[in-house]
């Protein structure tokens, strides 16, 4: 399963994306462009200790509780995207992963009283080896299309092993 979610407040409300003019897949690449570039909005994850707590979170939830099996992960300055193969519902890890995290960053962020993660997050199931490949390489090279890293191993909140 491919996941992602963002900060809130990280797309304009007033930014729609009207299904009836594009389908899901060409909504996701939009709002991932505009994530990709943020001009205005939060960008906390790219705070080192903000990003490392949801790292730590990520594979701790993982480890602890057998929800999912990571693969592979991006935490962007107001996103994360994650590569995961689901052992339970995503509602039994999800919703309590960002809970947790966006609880953390607000207490680290001493923001007490402001949502952190948007609400809705975006998935999608893996048909095949293929897709799973394709999906892999996306979440680990988003840094250098984003232009915030020249190769996937220099950027340090990545599953990319570092070069």
């Amino acid at each position: 399963m491919f996941v992602t979610f963002r900060l809130r407040g990280s797309i304009p409300e007033s930014r729609v994306f009207p299904p009836n003019r594009l389908t899901s897949g060409e909504a996701f690449v939009v709002m991932d462009r505009l994530l990709d570039r943020p001009r205005s909005g939060p960008v906390s994850l790219r705070q080192p200790e903000i990003a490392e707590m949801v790292i730590h979170s990520l594979s701790e939830v993982e480890r602890r509780f057998g929800r999912y099996e990571l693969h592979a992960f991006v935490v962007m300055p107001n996103h994360v995207h994650l590569l995961v193969t689901p052992l339970v519902s995503a509602r039994q890890w999800l919703g309590p992963l960002k809970g947790f995290t966006g609880h953390e960053a607000v207490r680290m962020l001493e923001q007490r009283g402001r949502p952190f993660w948007q609400d809705e997050s975006y998935d999608r199931l893996i048909r095949n080896d293929g897709e799973f490949a394709r999906v892999w390489r996306y979440i680990e090279w988003n840094p250098v299309k984003a232009g915030i890293a020249a190769l996937p191993e220099e950027f340090p909140f990545s599953s990319a092993p570092p070069g």
